[in-house]
């Protein structure tokens, strides 16, 4: 099993999902032999709390994630007692490994090989400059890349490059025995460091869409490298690859603005409007799922964990999981949601953003729109009530036209926090 875990990439970018501007042919690979999903949302629309509730199927604030972890060494992030899926796989006899980004911690009990990866190779804060493999955003700059706990240095070799290569490996020295691969590639977050071939390609783009999508289709690029390495050696068809972006795409001046692209959506990166939650996703696995269809279901970044244990036959551990077994979605166009409700929550305290969605009705509290697609009064902050099949662009707040459905979404999230410390 493979899981590639993109960063900061957009709700539409790929040109299996109707990208016009992008160049995507690995991801549209993926999508040919596979499943691709419209409404598949992210566990959490930040970075450490979406990797938190991909990796525990929990919510993130259950995980103990509800917002990013410190980039620095010496802090701790999640909770090592939360049983992730690398432990999932590692107890039933898996190898496993974790590359690329962490994000969940920087002390040794909160580093990858602590927390279900045998192996590991990557960076542990946020993001890094891809050939430094420094730090740079937050005083002082400081180098970021280790093997299994130890830091080591590659200075000026490209860092989705060294990714592939520890992919690879990773794959090899499974020596034939079931793997389970975390590639958490950090790619399109910033810095944009596209390839010249891409950077070329791209030119007559605008900034910051030229920037975003060189960056984009150089992590496809890579995507394509590894599906190569799958087939060369008789692996790609009894391999389950899942492809999904941890979030929507980012507005940071560190992003140039912007660059990704969220169609009628509003929101992005750190807001819970759907540009900031509704990911490009795709599983494919030849041998055992149907190939080039689309599920239009509402399913979660929380749901990969039971549905990759199910789909090996293997228990997903005794912890109280929110994500669900997306199987019967996934052998039918027509089978029914497994979520009748789900609940996202950023941040901790009064304060902390957070959203319900049942059926078409999608409730939103402490809400921001880092899109800026619109204005917001104070009203409209504090909770903001949309009907996707009516306003999928989430536009007009219907909350005073709606008052017994506001109650009953605030009732959900209620019931969603209890025995969770807030």
């Amino acid at each position: 099993m493979l899981i590639i875990y993109t960063d900061d990439q957009g709700t539409l970018d790929a040109k299996c999902y109707g990208s016009a501007d992008l160049q995507t042919p690995g991801i549209d690979r993926l999508a040919e032999t596979g499943v691709r999903f419209t409404q598949m949302y992210a566990p959490s629309c930040i970075c450490s709390a979406s990797r938190a509730g991909l990796l525990t199927g929990r919510f993130p604030v259950r995980a103990g994630v509800p917002s990013n972890v410190s980039s620095q060494e010496g802090k701790s992030g999640m909770p090592p007692t939360e049983y992730t899926v690398g432990e999932v796989f590692q107890d039933a006899g898996y190898t496993t490994a974790h590359v690329g980004k962490w994000h969940l911690g920087y002390t040794p009990e909160t580093m990858p090989n602590a927390q279900g990866f045998a192996s590991s190779f990557g960076h542990m804060g946020g993001c890094i400059d891809n050939y430094s493999h420094f730090f740079y955003w937050h005083g002082p700059n400081r180098h970021d890349l280790w093997r299994n706990g130890e830091e080591i240095f590659e200075d000026g070799q490209f860092f989705p490059d060294l990714t592939v290569r520890e992919v690879k490996a990773a794959i090899e020295s499974a020596n034939d025995k079931p793997f389970l691969i975390y590639w958490a590639i950090n790619v399109p977050h910033y810095p944009y460091q596209g390839t010249d071939k891409w950077r070329n390609e791209y030119a007559d783009l605008p900034t910051p869409r030229r920037e975003y999508a060189a960056f984009v289709s150089t992590m496809d690029e890579k995507v394509g490298e590894v599906l190569d390495y799958l087939e060369e050696h008789n692996l790609r068809e009894n391999t389950i690859v899942v492809f999904q972006s941890d979030h929507g795409h980012s507005t940071e001046e560190r992003a140039f603005f912007g660059g990704g692209n969220a169609g009628p959506y509003r929101g992005a990166k750190g807001c819970l409007f759907e540009g900031g939650i509704r990911v490009p996703s795709v599983v494919s696995w030849p041998k055992g799922l149907a190939q080039g269809e689309v599920r239009d279901q509402m399913v979660t970044g929380c749901d990969w964990l039971p549905t990759l244990a199910a789909l090996a036959g293997i228990s997903p551990g005794t912890a109280h999981l929110d994500g669900k077994d997306l199987s019967e979605v996934l052998r039918s166009a027509s089978a029914p949601s497994p979520h009748k409700e789900f609940f996202w929550q950023m941040g901790n305290g009064k304060n902390a953003q957070w959203a319900v969605r049942q059926g078409d009705w999608k409730l939103l509290g402490n809400c921001r729109d880092t899109s800026n697609r619109g204005g917001l009064s104070q009203s409209d902050k504090d909770l903001f009530l949309a009907n996707l099949k009516a306003d999928p662009g989430e536009m007009t707040n219907v909350a005073e036209d709606h008052s017994e459905v506001v109650e009953k979404l605030k009732q959900i999230r209620e019931r969603s926090l209890e025995g969770i410390q807030n």
